[in-house]
């Protein structure tokens, strides 16, 4: 091999393990840089919480660790990407750049910029399947679930073979400035350790023998019950591989016996598949960071009320389910999928707020806020998106609690103040007589607030508004 020195330029693959672009460079030559900018434009970003920041910080000193028992480390520099990778070819004598692509807007243009100066190489593995790979016969994008999902199953699906493995050692120059990483502050999630070796884990773990992917169909709905992988996060910064994921649920798949359990495991499978069509929309359909994908909704009649938006945000509408999602969010920087659908469908249909409001505040506190899948699931539940939940479908708030909380288990975790209310009244506390708000010592609208909007009234106006909007 030749003596050539590469930068391997970390964004969202914050692992050794089935990394391309980390292979791309040792493969190019026999010492590594593997080097991350703090780029100041997305650390100041509103759409960049301090949950997901501390989060990527804690994965980067866990990289860290890892590069460190191979002989190598990270290196940290600050500021523009374009002048710190020039200036870290020109102090190294490295001749190339190799980096795992991305398709946000954001990204493409930066990426773009980079690689109009400096010799960058972009390397599939933000998927299981290249980004923009699965069009129509006529060469256009899909822009519906279904034939996508076909079409991207009649491809070669990944082995176990075809993942790269980890790297036993990886030479780098010892004389590379770095900032230190352990001068950055903050906070870990006490629920959501970062890493490789955790995002490992709990995938091992979620698909194994006994693991919850086989009762996935039946429990994923249910926000009380460790039903998911709470993978997410893990996905969002590659601290595990998309083919990982699709490796460990196909052999899932092969070992589980006909019947519910093989149907949890193609289900967890599918939901692998959408999240590689959202980032495929995204791909193709870069206005939908802005804009509504179907375009006749763009005259809609929105309220955006202040008030009942902070209400949203900070768990006090007066609905339980909603409220405690919203609390577990700001919290844990975590929420349940079926809690996303009920909380995005209140705002978006009962308050009539902008789905784009929704959208950011999700992305600014949730650890695994993802551009193409936050956008993806925010303009689905506001009927707006490809595969939309039609304008008509209006959760009800207390019919879903009561479907998939019914005895409110979640509710009371994270809504302490109804710890006491009895079963009856858990999804409808407004319904409490006085003397049964007295014995729960909690007092509606002073301990819990009301309801700040009647649901049957809220839902009559949506489908007005939605109607006028699509000129029905």
């Amino acid at each position: 091999m030749s003596e050539r020195t590469s930068i391997w330029w970390i964004r969202r693959d914050l692992r050794l393990g089935d990394n391309q672009a980390l292979q791309a460079a040792l493969e190019y030559g026999t010492r590594v840089i593997p080097l991350f900018v703090i780029d100041p434009l997305l650390w100041a970003s509103s759409y960049v919480g301090p949950k997901r920041l501390a989060f990527l910080v804690d994965g980067l000193r866990r990289l860290d660790s890892g590069l460190r028992e191979r002989g190598s480390r990270l290196i940290l520099r600050r500021g523009d990407p374009l002048a710190v990778l020039s200036a870290v070819l020109a102090e190294t004598g490295a001749t190339a750049i190799f980096s795992e692509e991305d398709v946000s807007p954001f990204a493409r243009k930066r990426d773009g910029r980079v690689r109009r100066t400096l010799p960058l190489t972009l390397i599939p593995g933000l998927t299981i399947q290249p980004v923009g790979l699965i069009t129509k016969k006529n060469g256009d994008p899909y822009s519906v679930y279904t034939p996508f999902g076909k079409a991207w199953k009649q491809l070669p699906l990944p082995q176990a073979g075809d993942l790269v493995e980890t790297p036993s050692r990886i030479e780098t120059p010892v004389d590379v400035e770095s900032l230190a990483i352990s001068s950055i502050p903050y906070e870990p999630a006490a629920d959501f350790p970062a890493g490789e070796w955790e995002a490992l884990r709990r995938l091992e773990q979620f698909t194994a023998g006994e693991g919850a992917i086989h009762e996935y169909e039946q429990q994923r709905d249910l926000p009380a019950v460790e039903g998911t992988s709470q993978l997410s996060p893990y996905l969002r910064f590659g601290m595990v591989s998309a083919r990982q994921t699709a490796v460990f649920a196909l052999k899932a798949i092969d070992r589980s016996p006909a019947g519910k359990a093989r149907q949890g495991a193609q289900t967890w499978f599918n939901e692998l598949i959408w999240r590689e069509f959202f980032i495929n929309i995204l791909y193709h359909f870069p206005r939908v960071r802005q804009g509504n994908f179907n375009k006749k909704y763009d005259g809609m009649k929105w309220i955006n009320d202040p008030a009942q938006l902070k209400a949203w945000q900070e768990g006090r509408t007066g609905y339980p389910i909603v409220d405690a999602a919203m609390r577990q969010l700001a919290q844990s920087g975590w929420m349940h999928n079926r809690t996303r659908m009920i909380t995005a469908s209140f705002l978006v249909k009962d308050l009539l707020v902008d789905w784009r409001r929704g959208e950011a505040w999700f992305m600014q506190h949730l650890l695994d806020g993802d551009p193409a899948a936050n956008n993806g699931g925010w303009q689905w539940s506001a009927g707006t998106g490809t595969d939309a939940a039609p304008y008509f479908r209006v959760f009800n708030p207390v019919t879903q609690s009561k479907k998939f909380d019914p005895k409110g288990i979640y509710i009371k975790l994270w809504l302490p103040e109804l710890r006491d209310v009895p079963a009856k009244y858990i999804h409808e506390p407004w319904r409490m007589p006085p003397e049964i708000q007295m014995q729960a010592q909690c007092h509606i609208g002073n301990s819990y607030p009301a309801p700040i909007i009647d649901h049957a009234l809220a839902r009559k106006r949506a489908l007005a508004v939605y109607k006028a909007a699509a000129g029905k």
